[in-house]
């Protein structure tokens, strides 16, 4: 019984970390006005869907279903450590003004010195990808 109250909450934890970034996303680009770049997009490609995954997974009581979620997850960590580098380091600069019609290495927001827009996205892919694997360590193989 444990075992299954800790998998809601790990499913719980990731299901809202997804939305928030989401919600975060949606915050940039609609009530801030900037334009997502093409990377930005793949990365909003990538977290979208884990709102309705892993929700469904809640709903259901299943952590099984939400393994496209883990997948996911993975990919969008690569996509922003890509997109990071991109903005960050100077020999990939170049590469992030061929992007599209807004370059991937424009920086909306920099705080503190480092934390961009991709930045945040990839902690909140790590953060699912870490939660996803408690989650799994935790049952077992099974469902919840």
């Amino acid at each position: 019984m444990e075992d299954a109250k800790s998998n809601e909450t790990f499913m719980m934890m990731i299901w809202a970390l997804s939305l928030i970034a989401m919600l975060g996303s949606l915050f940039y680009s609609e009530v801030m006005g900037y334009t997502p770049c093409t990377l930005c997009w793949f990365q909003r490609i990538l977290m979208y869907p884990l709102v309705i995954i892993y929700g469904t997974a809640l709903i259901k009581r299943n952590a099984a279903i939400a393994l496209p979620g883990l997948i996911l997850s993975g990919i969008g960590v690569m996509v922003s450590i890509y997109h990071y580098s991109v903005q960050k380091l100077s020999a990939l600069q170049e590469a992030g003004g061929a992007c599209g019609a807004i370059p991937c290495n424009m920086e909306y927001v920099n705080y503190v010195g480092f934390i961009t827009i991709p930045f945040m996205a990839g902690i909140a892919f790590v953060s699912i990808v870490v939660l996803h694997c408690l989650l799994l360590k935790n049952s077992g193989g099974k469902n919840t």
